[in-house]
C-alpha cells in the first residue's frame, strides 16, 4: 500500500502579487523552491491563513532571492497581497518508507520571504 505524506513545506510566506491574467500557477522564489525540495511544475497545495482558502496548482520559479510569491490565473482570486500562505507538496510512498522519511520544511522570514 502507498500513502500520501508531506514531502515539502514552505511555512508562512507573504503573498507578493496576484496576476489574474496569467495562465495559472504559483510563482515561488527559486531559493525557497530549492530549500524546500520543490521542482518546477510540481503540484502543490496552497493554504491561505487569512481566509481559509485551500487550492492546488503547480509551481513556476521566480527570481532567486526575490521573496516572490505570486498566485497566477484563477488562483489570484483566492488571495490578496500580504496574505500569509503555507505551501505544501506531497509524495506517495510505501508505508515503511514513509515511517522514516523526513520532509523538507522551510521557515522563511515572514516579512521578506527570504531564507533566514
Amino acid at each position: 500500500m502507498q500513502i500520501h505524506v508531506v514531502k515539502s513545506k514552505i511555512h508562512r510566506v507573504k503573498v507578493t502579487g496576484a496576476d489574474l491574467n496569467y495562465i495559472g500557477s504559483i510563482t515561488i522564489d527559486e531559493d525557497l523552491m530549492e530549500a524546500a525540495n520543490i521542482i518546477e511544475g510540481e503540484k502543490v497545495q496552497i493554504v491561505n491563513n487569512n481566509n481559509g482558502e485551500r487550492l492546488e496548482t503547480y509551481v513556476i520559479p521566480g527570481p532567486k532571492n526575490s521573496g516572490e510569491i505570486t498566485l497566477n490565473g484563477a488562483a489570484a482570486r483566492k488571495v490578496a497581497k500580504d496574505d500569509i500562505l503555507i505551501i505544501i507538496a506531497y509524495g506517495i510512498m510505501e508505508i515503511e518508507e514513509a515511517k522514516n522519511f523526513k520532509p523538507s520544511l522551510v521557515f522563511p522570514d515572514e516579512e521578506t520571504n527570504l531564507l533566514k
